[in-house]
């Protein structure tokens, strides 16, 4: 069973739309078994079975069928796939779902060699433990990720003003006034961002931009994720619970020393380049001479 949690973690989350039921859900079906999780943004749902038990639910639910379960788990997985993947196919399968004593019961109808195929998944709640492996702690990587990613552009934005500044001093002037900007302040630029921008980028909604927007980073995390307790794994290390691989991840996202939390509500701001002694002028950077070109058709 392990390969289907390690299966499941490693997938996207998919946006659905059941009747008036907004959801978001991810699967993982093998020869021996699926998982699925499903969440509303209020619960979430877990059920993982293995060959056995869905060659015993297939045969109360399709009495007229009779088929391995490798059979109908693929099956299952050719019915999931568009739903999961946002792929229009008129008539394939219907999917509806309820809410049943704190369960979900997600049910598909659908047809297998030319008769009546259904199928009920039993999501119960999941375990907090579960919750934090699919949400918490993959949430939490993204955000240290596109932190890093913000610091590592505001640092490619500052060189960039050396850079241009070097031209203006070597008596270089634009050749179209539209192209002008201002020298990039990055407190500035995060005061605004959390006044302007902040209520609209953080809108969470029924979870679909989350779905649309982050996938690639999501997937991008939970790998580093079972990377990183594959090699405690492996090294026979006994510490492969959670806690032990968040260090791992954490450091491999941000390979960074913490600073500390500012009562402003902006990102850590790297230091300024200014001289730090008294042994004389502070160097400005060298531009080599392909930077020099490239913007030499903006200046004349």
């Amino acid at each position: 069973m392990e390969e289907l949690e390690q299966g499941l973690l490693m997938q996207p989350w998919a946006w659905l739309q059941l009747a008036e039921n907004s959801l978001l859900a991810k699967a993982y079906i093998t020869k021996q078994g699926y998982a699925l999780l499903v969440s509303d943004l209020q619960e979430v749902w877990h059920e993982q079975v293995d060959a056995s038990v869905v060659s015993h639910r297939a045969k109360e639910l399709n009495k007229r069928l009779t088929a391995p379960p490798e059979a109908f788990l693929c099956h299952l997985d050719d019915l999931l796939r568009p739903l999961l993947k946002d792929i229009v196919c008129p008539g394939k399968a219907t999917f509806s779902c309820e809410r049943v004593a704190g369960a979900l019961m997600l049910q598909v109808r659908s047809e297998l060699s030319g008769l009546p195929f259904h199928w009920t998944f039993h999501c119960v709640l999941a375990s907090p433990s579960l919750v934090s492996q699919h949400l918490i702690r993959p949430l939490m990587g993204t955000s240290l990720a596109l932190q890093c990613q913000v610091r590592e552009l505001a640092t490619l934005l500052r060189m960039k003003d050396l850079e241009i500044q070097d031209y203006q001093e070597s008596g270089a002037t634009l050749s179209r006034d539209r192209l002008k900007t201002e020298p990039f302040e990055e407190n500035s630029f995060l005061e605004q961002f959390m006044v302007e921008k902040l209520p609209e980028a953080c809108s969470v909604g029924d979870g679909r931009p989350f779905v649309t927007n982050l996938q690639n980073l999501y997937m991008a995390v939970t790998r580093q994720e079972v990377q990183v307790r594959q090699k405690h794994q492996d090294a026979g290390d006994p510490q492969t619970s959670s806690s032990a691989s968040a260090q791992g991840t954490d450091s491999q996202l941000l390979n960074q020393p913490e600073e500390p939390v500012s009562s402003s509500p902006s990102l850590p701001v790297p230091d300024k380049e200014e001289p730090t002694g008294t042994s004389g002028p502070v160097k400005r950077p060298q531009l080599s001479k392909v930077k020099r070109k490239k913007l030499r058709g903006l200046f004349s």
